[in-house]
């Protein structure tokens, strides 16, 4: 009887790990429906649903109110005004992860934003985006390599850029230097809305 029941489980157990691993199809969606599948809440506290950008390609960045690359809102307000009536959508996640400079209530972010550079697009409430275990479960889907190939990204500083596809699958990370008029971003952008 002993020997009956470790035959079967030695069967039982290579079946188990011969089976197939999923298709190519299968596994991508299973990728595509991980950023659909996140939560957030924006400045205002209101519960907002990353589903409601499926189909269009995202620019996420990483902001915050006191750091030399502030003046970079300028810049991104004029490139989510410039792609309006495309498939795109720019979102600023406002952080205080690097040299606490983000340390203003939502409410004070969205003063900030809108008295000084006129910030019309999506802000998401104030959370960790630095790669470690504090780290926000958007960031974690955006930075984090998988076994298809996703994105591995540092968030390295404040206004880090991710560009995301229709998909919702990270395309590419861009540091913080890289500012928002840069040729070779402007030029992502466009092919991902061309794909």
């Amino acid at each position: 009887m002993k020997r009956q029941l470790i035959a079967v489980f030695a069967v039982a157990a290579f079946f188990v790990g011969c089976a197939k691993p999923p298709s190519g199809g299968e596994s991508k969606q299973a990728e595509v429906t991980g950023m659909y599948t996140i939560t957030v809440h924006d400045l205002d506290g209101n519960e907002k649903s990353l589903a409601d950008y499926e189909g269009k390609v995202v620019l996420m960045v990483n902001v915050a109110s006191k750091c030399g690359y502030t003046p970079q809102y300028t810049g991104l307000e004029a490139l989510y005004q410039s792609l309006q009536g495309k498939d795109f959508v720019l979102i600023g996640v406002p952080s205080n992860d690097f040299g606490a400079q983000e340390p203003g209530t939502a409410q004070e972010i969205k003063l900030f934003c809108t008295s000084n550079y006129n910030v019309t697009f999506p802000m998401l409430e104030k959370m960790p985006v630095k790669n470690g275990p504090e780290q926000c479960e958007l960031y974690q889907y955006l930075t984090h390599k998988d076994q298809n190939g996703m994105l591995d990204a540092q968030i390295s500083w404040n206004f880090n850029k991710i560009l995301i596809g229709k998909n919702g699958v990270p395309i590419k990370h861009y540091e913080s230097k890289v500012t928002p008029d840069d040729p070779g971003l402007r030029a992502d952008i466009e092919a991902a809305l061309a794909a």
